[in-house]
């Protein structure tokens, strides 16, 4: 069997969905029998942060992956990752509200206001929730695939939040090297998009600069 139809197989999309939710059960069993080390608390917030970039990394991949390897039918499996990626990063929230403030609104407001890596965390959230409330095909159908299509690219300053919002985090035991591995990867999928939209660009200045010329030579011979 091929990749692109193991793909297509009814058992795929199961099971991106299981392998999705294995960080989430190990989370889950390692705090109930206390395998989270010397401060779970800590733990809890960490890893769901690390997932959510990773999630949002995967999401991100799924394109540049589909165009260059010629597999259309991995674009199936993105809705998938971005809505984890968001379910991640609800835990994490969650995480850093209960564990952190105690669920105390008041003071993680002014938590929010006052420490910039915080903020700039909250804002990834803010912006990343609507993409996930509307992901859905009757989200893309009512708002308009060009409209749908420009609040979904709310992504990639979701990407650049997110990364900054880890490098401030980090900055504190100044310990950089898993934020240069997610920098890395993320300027790789977002550079590809970047060259992507200049080929295309290009490829439609000589039509419109030929159909110019050809206006202009009409033009003089009339």
């Amino acid at each position: 069997m091929t990749l692109a139809k193991a793909l297509l197989h009814p058992a795929a999309k199961p099971l991106v969905f299981v392998l999705s939710l294995l960080p989430f059960a190990w989370l889950f069993y390692a705090a109930a029998t206390q395998n989270l080390g010397a401060n779970p608390q800590e733990h809890l917030i960490r890893s769901t942060g690390d997932w959510t970039l990773r999630f949002l990394c995967l999401t991100l991949a799924v394109t540049p992956v589909r165009v260059v390897a010629k597999l259309p039918t991995l674009q199936r499996f993105r809705r998938m990752l971005g809505l984890f990626t968001y379910f991640y990063v609800v835990l994490h929230l969650l995480a850093y509200s209960w564990f952190d403030q105690g669920f105390d609104w008041p003071e993680i407001a002014k938590d929010i206001a006052k420490r910039p890596f915080i903020l700039v965390g909250f804002t990834a959230f803010l912006l990343l929730t609507p993409l996930a409330a509307t992901s859905f095909n009757k989200a893309v159908k009512t708002m308009g695939a060009k409209r749908w299509q420009a609040l979904h690219r709310l992504v990639y300053a979701v990407a650049l939040l997110g990364i900054l919002h880890f490098f401030w985090m980090r900055a504190a035991k100044n310990n950089f090297a898993e934020v240069a591995v997610y920098a890395a990867i993320l300027a790789v999928l977002l550079g590809w998009r970047v060259k992507e939209a200049l080929k295309k660009r290009a490829s439609r200045k000589p039509a419109g600069t030929g159909g110019d010329a050809r206006t202009a030579r009409s033009a003089a011979v009339r």
